[in-house]
């Protein structure tokens, strides 16, 4: 009972820095502009690791690696300390420490998926009722590679873009097929770890 309590805990706080980590390294990757609250937030949160860790990480073309590192490593010490509180110490299972790198990174690749499913949804919603908010922006350079191939294919119909209904599908596809794949590869994994 308390080790659930405290795994939920060291859940909520481990996450809301891995999703501001992700949600900047997107941010920049994808030009989003960072006079909102939303990325100023997830600067904020995250400047602790990711400024020192840019001295040693180069950015990679568009790509902000230091935020993407310090979402992963973050993802990795919580999946740790995740199990030893079930009692299965990466130290005494050497074999699990890779197990848990691998699924650390599957891990990311879904939170990422629900960061643009987000997204799209906002943008979607604030496209009907306040197309000029302030945040419209920020969301709208987060979605346009998602959903201008879909708009070029599917016209208007009656008015009304259905182009985010379809990427939405198509997020779920990704998170039903590729990535539950993945995730069902780990959890062997991770079982022929343990034995």
């Amino acid at each position: 009972m308390i080790a659930q309590a405290i795994a939920l805990v060291l859940t909520t706080v481990f996450d809301l820095v891995i999703l501001a980590a992700l949600v900047r390294f997107w941010m920049q990757a994808l030009r989003a502009p960072a006079r909102n609250p939303i990325a100023q937030f997830s600067m904020a949160l995250t400047d602790f690791a990711v400024r020192p860790l840019r001295r040693i990480v180069p950015g990679l073309y568009r790509f902000d690696m230091a935020s993407l590192l310090v979402a992963w490593i973050l993802e990795l010490v919580l999946q740790v300390l995740l199990a030893m509180l079930l009692g299965t110490s990466p130290f005494e299972f050497p074999a699990l420490f890779p197990v848990l790198v691998f699924y650390s990174f599957v891990l990311l690749l879904r939170l990422s998926i629900y960061v643009f499913m987000g997204a799209v949804i906002i943008q979607a919603v604030l496209s009907w009722v306040s197309p000029h908010h302030p945040v419209m922006p920020f969301f709208d350079a987060l979605t346009r590679p998602l959903l201008a191939p879909v708009r070029r294919a599917i016209p208007l119909i009656g008015g009304m873009d259905i182009s985010p209904l379809f990427v939405f599908i198509f997020l779920q596809l990704l998170l039903m097929i590729p990535v539950a794949w993945l995730e069902q590869a780990a959890s062997r994994m991770l079982n022929q770890a343990l034995i």
